[in-house]
């Protein structure tokens, strides 16, 4: 036997993204039956895998609106097997604007659960002039809230809205989000999304970087906006000795690193991230500003003092052999040679008595000359005199 299916299936929004489908039961049902709903989702005619089953008559889903929702729902009796389930009841949610218009790689992410960042970029077909608004909803809110601190990076968009609850708690419900354009012509799209797993903690800040002995002690800041014991924290260290870091998690917001070299620098950065049993998320905070301490050894120093010393060893001895060469001279002079004195004394005298050899023949063939000129001349004037004597006669 065939159960009747459900009747009058319809939908309503109950809020920006989220629908209420109902239905009537079916008539003439056995009182035997233990009467129940199986429900599913196909979007795009792809299943989405969501069958529930229930004995209400009614059903609240997400929508995603920018792509075609169908619902269908039947009749089924539990625990008995003299009927069969009743032909599914369907009805469908099609989408309104041109393709391709709808906003895409829509993300957000919960900053230290204070404020969320949602981004988006806009679709293919979306004119220049788009102006993309963002909703919001949750679970505790009476309406939906518009987002008003909007940004644009690189064709990229983006909006800041706070994102609280009073109570500090790993259990929050699911937020969903709205993004579409007054224009009729753009597509809206929804999507809900579990704030656990957008959840990225804020950037430790240091408290405090000291060494003790060959020890080094850390300390940095603890978030105040999450519960006790659902952070744990990741330092990052390396010496200017090493390319790497390495990486050690610890449960608390202080550490410490035994035996280090007291002769190197060391450089440390931390993140936090959330504990799983707290949160889904998978979200780093981003690394801290960089503090180092101590001083690393410079190699430079002692390679220029290794070719320094010997050179200036070096240019040190010859000038003191020098000055020592000096100083000797004028403290012990040289004695002189005899054999010396004596060579000098007699090549002296023998060149003196070769020059006056010299000297005297010169001189005495100069003598021999001017006798010659002056005998010349006595006989030349000899006849002119007897000749004169001969006149006086």
């Amino acid at each position: 036997k065939v159960l009747p299916p459900p009747s009058n299936l319809d939908y309503s929004f109950i809020q920006i993204c989220t629908l209420n489908w109902t239905w009537n039961p079916p008539e003439n049902v056995s009182s035997s039956c233990d009467l129940e709903y199986s429900s599913d989702i196909v979007i795009d005619e792809i299943p989405q895998d969501k069958r529930e089953w229930s004995k209400n008559h009614f059903r609240v889903t997400d929508t995603f609106l920018n792509e075609e929702m169908r619902f269908k729902v039947r009749s089924e009796c539990k625990y008995d097997n003299t009927s069969k389930p009743s032909r599914w009841v369907e009805t469908s949610l099609l989408p309104k604007g041109i393709p391709g218009t709808a906003a895409v790689d829509l993300s957000c992410i919960w900053h230290n659960l204070e404020y969320m960042v949602c981004t988006w970029r806009p679709g293919e077909n979306a004119g220049s002039d788009t102006n993309y608004s963002l909703f919001y909803w949750f679970d505790g809110l009476k309406n939906h809230k518009k987002c008003n601190n909007y940004s644009m990076h690189q064709g990229t968009f983006g909006c800041i809205f706070n994102f609280s609850f009073p109570k500090l708690t790993n259990t929050y419900p699911a937020i969903s989000i709205l993004v579409r354009d007054d224009s009729e012509e753009i597509r809206p799209v929804c999507t809900s999304k579990n704030p656990t797993t957008l959840v990225k903690p804020a950037t430790p800040r240091w408290v405090k970087l000291s060494k003790i002995n060959d020890e080094i002690y850390l300390e940095w800041s603890e978030s105040d906006t999450f519960p006790p014991n659902c952070l744990f924290y990741e330092v990052g260290y390396h010496n200017g000795d090493m390319d790497s870091a390495q990486i050690i998690k610890v449960e608390t917001n202080y550490t410490s690193i035994p035996s280090v070299d007291p002769n190197s620098k060391y450089i440390f950065k931390v993140r936090a991230k959330p504990k799983p049993e707290c949160y889904s998320s998978k979200l780093y905070s981003d690394w801290s500003e960089e503090k180092s301490i101590g001083e690393k050894t410079d190699s430079t120093f002692y390679f220029v003092l290794i070719i320094a010393l010997p050179v200036t060893v070096a240019v040190s001895t010859i000038i003191l052999l020098v000055y020592l060469k000096r100083l000797k001279i004028l403290i012990l002079p040289p004695i002189p040679d005899p054999r010396e004195i004596l060579k000098r004394m007699f090549g002296e005298q023998n060149d003196d008595s070769q020059g006056c050899a010299k000297d005297d023949s010169v001189n005495a063939f100069d003598r021999f000359i001017k006798e010659e000129e002056i005998h010349s001349l006595i006989l030349t004037e000899t006849p002119e005199c007897t000749n004169s004597e001969k006149e006086n006669r």
